[in-house]
């Protein structure tokens, strides 16, 4: 959205080409003028696509004007939809994995290289929220396991994992009674909060106020059931999928993101049919929402799932069983 963007009035359209630079962990944002459309907010760079322009040429030329760079290679990351009360937006986002130049900014706006924490403390327009969360997902999805630990050894496994690095966990816990489960889901999302991580819990959405968690990862069965998102923007959701059906239906949903699976074989179901990554690489060109790899998975897979379109791994028994909890988390997010 070029920061000179005007208004052009009620129920108006518009569709924009928004490129995402990131280097050493940062990204580079800049500030909308004041007297323009979401005026004083920070937002990613890019701008309006001209009739008869094509996605990849008005991100070309937009980055050229507002930063100075010539893009030489970008490829699509997520599209986003938003109803602004005067306007509504379709945002094409791409990121660009290669260019010429140094970003800055050349209409005067301010313009800045910040890490995903940073921009947290910023204030961005609402159709930007979808594409921050996205630049947060960490590698490693970690999903819980204290059947095979017991509860209390669990926690002192998980607590390791959170002084490694993990930021985002799933409480799968389908073995535990209602009231079993939000007890312990308190204490786990209170041990992550601790950490700086988010909890989501595989359960019933209306227990997220219950537990303080910060979202709800719904199964295949519940995310089927629902019609539309179950929880709003204030809460993350995440749904487990298994097919092109289910991700259409977790799109429809305006979900976070989604876990697809199995991709390859694991010693839990031996036997049972995989996606393999190429057919997990079809999949994901789909939808336009961020896509965990799951289901046989090793560190050492992250580069191969990450070129087949993965945001990263989900990851079980990977993680538990490993010989050093914190140096399989490190090699995740070193990568």
């Amino acid at each position: 959205m070029s920061a000179s963007t005007p208004s052009t009035g009620a129920s108006s359209s518009l569709h924009v080409a928004v490129g995402i630079l990131t280097e050493s962990g940062k990204v580079f944002v800049t500030r909308r003028f004041p007297d323009s459309h979401q005026g004083g907010k920070w937002e990613f760079p890019g701008g309006k696509i001209e009739p008869g322009e094509d996605i990849l040429s008005a991100l070309k030329r937009e980055l050229r004007e507002e930063l100075g760079i010539e893009v030489q290679e970008a490829r699509p990351w997520m599209t986003v939809r938003h109803h602004y009360p005067d306007r509504h937006v379709l945002l094409d986002v791409w990121h660009i994995t290669r260019y010429q130049g140094a970003p800055h900014g050349r209409e005067g706006q301010e313009a800045q290289w910040l890490t995903c924490d940073e921009l947290s403390n910023l204030d961005f327009p609402e159709a930007d929220r979808p594409i921050l969360r996205r630049l947060w997902l960490p590698a490693l999805y970690l999903i819980s396991d204290s059947r095979r630990f017991g509860k209390d050894e669990f926690l002192v496994m998980l607590e390791r994992a959170l002084r490694a690095g993990t930021r985002l966990v799933q409480l799968r816990e389908p073995h535990m009674p209602p009231e079993v489960y939000l007890g312990y889901a308190r204490i786990t999302a209170d041990l992550c909060h601790r950490y700086g991580a988010r909890l989501l819990i595989n359960a019933e959405p209306g227990w997220v106020h219950r537990c303080g968690a910060d979202g709800v990862h719904l199964n295949s069965k519940r995310l089927m059931q629902h019609s539309s998102r179950p929880l709003d923007k204030q809460f993350w959701v995440a749904a487990s999928c298994h097919n092109v059906e289910e991700l259409h239906r977790a799109q429809q949903l305006d979900v976070d993101f989604a876990v697809l699976s199995p991709v390859a074989p694991t010693p839990s179901h031996p036997g049972a049919p995989t996606l393999g990554l190429e057919n997990f690489a079809k999949l994901c060109a789909g939808p336009s929402l961020p896509v965990y790899a799951l289901g046989g998975m090793r560190v050492q897979d992250l580069k191969r799932a990450r070129a087949a379109g993965a945001q990263g791994l989900a990851m079980v028994s990977e993680i538990w069983g490993a010989d050093s909890i914190e140096q399989a988390i490190t090699a995740l997010g070193s990568d």
